[in-house]
């Protein structure tokens, strides 16, 4: 309680202490508060008044230095007791004024508007964010700046298509209207409540929506849109949490959007925050076999894995998921740890042995040993195989392991995976312990498209061979499609029991507004030129337009069979990253993102294909 309050009540005698002897004690006690008020002001004049420590140099040493320059007769001036003395008046004279400034000062303060006073105290935030930035800027090299060719294309000549590809951008601008509206800086939008939603695999990282649109708002040239979101990555998006995030989900959507959005814009931000972010997931390959965590606390970077993965694995498409994003952030940090951590996995990986040349979905960060022998090419294996591929095709054809690797994986799975149905539709089965299980994820059909993307590197007596197996699988997951009540797919159907490319679980019915169909659909139609993948396309636009659009953004389905469809409330952030994208593609002109200088991320997220004269180093400027 301050001294004044305190004395206050004490002065107020009770009917006890009416004495004369009580009444002197009380009294002393008084002046012995006021004389401690006296001392405490005092002292916080000079402690606290501006210049503090000048002030408590002269008023505690200067006495000292006068007596010395006295005895000496150094003083420097007219010397003895009155230069002394007149020195004392200038320090009085500048406590007095000091005093004055600081009473003018707070006054001011305490009658600025508080707007006034969060714009002064965001200026001295600005000043600091520009003085660290120039801290940091020896150990972030300046890169010129080169857009590779297709960032953007002209309009289709055919009517049709160009009112087609006119009509995905308008699904792209409800979208993003709708998430602008109602989530604006959450992860992703519930658009039946209309309300922000967020998803245990970011923690508390924000704006997932945001950083996955970026390039498609560019790609569709919706630069104002494009603009809006960039003022929110430089100005909110923020890494340094203490929260748990998916290292495979940041890295895909978080890393592989901002070096899209950089490589297509130039603009400096991505390229600073992408780097940023990439350094604080490096902790989580802090283990015995370099192999990553699954999960990682942002600002401890302490990791672990999945409760539920297998004895404390780590998960084949999470960690082998890393490979592009990681040789692009080497690349524009001029950091070679980036690309070495990558380059690890793979060495882990080939010094193990293969059940049947197939690699399971498991294994164990500290043992360096597989897990259950569980092999899928859909969920918990299916980008890994994507990533060796195009890291092949990234490195302009050079990373001759990443081929061999890949091209060896597609055989094993070709042998022990790939199979016909009695109604002739081929799909990839799910491998487990050697048991085949008839399944086939949605996830698994991008495999249609990695096949035929991959098979012009194929040996010439198999490159027929695999286009045939891409247009297979295409069109098997066509029919997942066609046949359900909505004309979307379930997430899993299966070819056993008397069924073909027919969900038979409840919990294998729904749909989240997957990209996985419409991207092989893509892919063939840019190696093919056959007009049933726009069509198949255009199909599925049709599909989500009348089940998923609702008032507030376009939501997932519970169950594609019903005959109306019972909304999730969730638009995904890959459902603008990636479905709306590979359709936009899909009726777009093949120069537009052309295969010859990009390579998609399992997340959309176009990545330019570094070339043989750029792959060691930034392109520095001096």
């Amino acid at each position: 309680m301050p001294a004044a309050t305190l004395s206050a009540f004490t002065a107020t005698p009770s009917r006890k202490s009416a004495g004369p002897t009580s009444f002197r004690l009380t009294e002393k006690f008084i002046l012995l508060l006021v004389f401690s008020a006296f001392i405490t002001l005092c002292f916080g004049a000079i402690f606290f008044l501006p210049d503090s420590s000048k002030l408590l140099s002269g008023v505690f040493f200067h006495s000292s230095a006068v007596e010395t320059n006295t005895r000496t007769g150094t003083d420097g001036g007219g010397g003895g007791s009155g230069s002394a003395a007149g020195n004392e008046e200038k320090i009085l004279a500048k406590i007095r004024k000091d005093h004055e400034n600081a009473l003018v000062e707070a006054k001011d303060t305490l009658q600025k508007h508080p707007e006034e006073i969060k714009q002064d105290i965001q200026k001295e935030k600005d000043k600091l964010a520009r003085e660290n930035a120039v801290k940091d800027s020896n150990s972030f090299p300046p890169i010129e700046y080169k857009r590779p060719p297709g960032t953007t294309g002209r309009e289709p000549a055919d009517p049709l298509t160009k009112e087609r590809r006119a009509k995905v951008k308008e699904m792209m601008k409800h979208a993003w209207d709708s998430y602008k509206r109602y989530a604006w800086g959450f992860n992703e939008l519930r658009p039946v409540s209309k309300q922000g939603h967020s998803s245990n695999l970011f923690g508390g990282l924000k704006g997932a929506t945001i950083v996955d649109a970026l390039d498609t708002l560019y790609i569709m040239e919706m630069y104002e849109d494009f603009d809006t979101a960039t003022d929110w990555v430089e100005k909110n998006l923020d890494f340094n949490l203490n929260t748990e995030v998916s290292v495979f989900e940041v890295n895909i959507r978080f890393v592989g959007g901002l070096l899209s959005a950089y490589y297509l814009s130039g603009k400096e931000v991505f390229r600073k925050k992408a780097v940023e972010l990439g350094e604080r997931l490096l902790p989580a390959f802090k283990t015995p076999t370099g192999i990553p965590w699954a999960l990682l606390n942002l600002k401890s970077g302490i990791g672990r894995n999945w409760p539920w993965a297998s004895g404390g694995s780590s998960i084949l498409a999470e960690y082998g998921t890393l490979h592009l994003e990681f040789m692009h952030l080497s690349k524009l940090s001029g950091k070679p740890e980036f690309a070495q951590k990558v380059m690890n996995i793979r060495k882990v990986l080939n010094r193990l042995d293969k059940p049947q040349g197939l690699y399971p979905n498991y294994l164990n960060p500290n043992s360096g040993q597989w897990g259950q022998h569980h092999v899928s090419v859909g969920g918990l294996g299916d980008s890994f195989y994507e990533y060796l591929l195009k890291a092949w095709i990234m490195s302009d054809k050079t990373d001759e392991e990443g081929k061999k690797m890949y091209y060896e994986a597609l055989q094993a799975i070709e042998t022990n995976l790939m199979r016909k149905s009695s109604g002739g539709l081929t799909y990839i089965a799910e491998w487990k312990g050697g048991l085949l299980e008839h399944k086939m994820g949605h996830l698994t059909c991008f495999a249609g498209g990695m096949i035929a993307l991959g098979a012009d590197g194929a040996p010439a007596d198999k490159t027929g061979h695999q286009m045939e197996e891409a247009a297979e699988i295409a069109r098997t997951c066509h029919e997942s499609y066609a046949r359900t009540a909505l004309k979307l797919g379930p997430e899993a159907f299966r070819f056993d029991g008397g069924v073909e490319a027919i969900a038979t679980r409840q919990n294998e019915k729904y749909f989240i507004l997957r990209p996985e169909v419409i991207e092989t659909y893509m892919y063939m139609w840019r190696f093919t030129h056959d007009p049933k993948y726009r069509e198949w396309g255009w199909e599925a636009v049709q599909a989500l337009e009348q089940h998923c659009r609702v008032e507030g953004g376009y939501s997932g389905v519970r169950d594609v069979y019903a005959s109306t469809p019972n909304h999730d409330n969730v638009q995904q952030s890959f459902y603008q990253a990636e479905t709306l994208k590979y359709l936009y593609l899909l009726f777009s002109d093949d120069d537009h993102l052309s295969f010859e200088h990009w390579v998609f991320n399992t997340e959309a997220h176009p990545l330019p294909i570094i070339k043989k004269d750029e792959a060691d180093q930034p392109n520095e400027v001096e």
